[in-house]
């Protein structure tokens, strides 16, 4: 009898103990879950904080005189981190017309070999391999025919391990870059600071535009001279498209006009908002065609 109740006592003891193992496993799952309620609250709050700074943006970008633009203007200073209701929210814009548009390269689904040119100058520039354009100008250009070294168009990207079609169509991001040949992680961040993807062919605006870019897109002119005309640049913007071909440091250096501009229609923003435990930041290409609000190309958020 003893022992009966020996072991009832023990089962007992089993019981309770297991009992409180499941009740603390529930309880820790419950705690879990809603922890993970309210990170998700947050980053949804966060997202609606960040498209708030968003519009803010666009409002700056469209209150802005529409015939220059430049880097003392409001829009070109960084939006510090603001305090907002449980957290803060802070951004910048950008100006990708100071940028080499990619796209650029292919025209009516042909290539401009003058543009493929000019991005093998900055690919040159940035000591990396000009094969690069060819492979870049067949990505994107309508035709199956390969340009030259590095070139690559079906047949090539169809004998991959894991095979797929030249896309033969304009790029979305820069992050599309990863798909064609010889561009890998490190030339696509080596890359990004001065090349961009718009919706259309874009002209250089000559006063937000790298020293490198410059160099790549205007003939003959050296890396020296191009930094020599941006601090000249940002101590005073050029006004007009007379002003920039007045700063050019030879006379034998000729631009086209229909390349260059002293203003810009697209605008990256970039927003970081925190919010409670989350942190969201929201990037969108703005598109300031006409004297309308500006339009948003596209939005994405991480």
């Amino acid at each position: 009898m003893n022992r009966q109740k020996g072991v009832a006592v023990v089962m007992a003891i089993l019981i309770v103990a297991l009992a409180a193992m499941v009740a603390s496993a529930l309880m820790w799952q419950q705690n879990l879950w809603l922890r993970q309620v309210e990170n998700d609250n947050d980053r949804s709050e966060g997202k609606i904080v960040a498209r708030a700074g968003t519009n803010l943006a666009a409002a700056i970008l469209n209150l802005d005189p529409r015939n220059i633009d430049h880097l003392q203007e409001a829009w070109a200073q960084p939006l510090p981190s603001m305090p907002v209701e449980n957290g803060t929210v802070g951004g910048y814009i950008q100006d990708q017309q100071g940028l080499f548009n990619l796209n650029n390269l292919v025209n009516n689904g042909k290539t401009d070999q003058k543009q493929k040119v000019k991005f093998q100058r900055l690919l040159a520039i940035l000591g990396m391999p000009m094969e690069l354009g060819n492979a870049l100008a067949d990505w994107l250009d309508a035709d199956n025919e390969i340009q030259g070294p590095g070139g690559a168009e079906d047949a090539y990207y169809l004998g991959l391990a894991q095979p797929y079609r030249a896309a033969n169509r304009m790029l979305t991001e820069v992050g599309d870059l990863d798909r064609v040949r010889g561009f890998d992680k490190n030339r696509i961040e080596r890359l990004r600071p001065y090349v961009t993807v718009l919706p259309r062919p874009t002209a250089i605006n000559v006063n937000t535009a790298p020293a490198e870019v410059l160099c790549a897109t205007i003939d003959g002119l050296t890396l020296p001279e191009a930094r020599a005309m941006t601090a000249l640049r940002d101590k005073s913007p050029f006004g007009t498209m007379r002003d920039f071909h007045s700063a050019l440091p030879r006379l034998d250096i000729t631009v086209a006009d229909s390349d260059f501009s002293v203003a810009s229609q697209f605008f990256l923003v970039t927003v970081n908002a925190h919010f409670g435990r989350a942190s969201t930041t929201v990037w969108t290409l703005l598109d300031r065609e006409g004297r309308f609000w500006p339009d948003i190309v596209w939005q994405k958020s991480s």
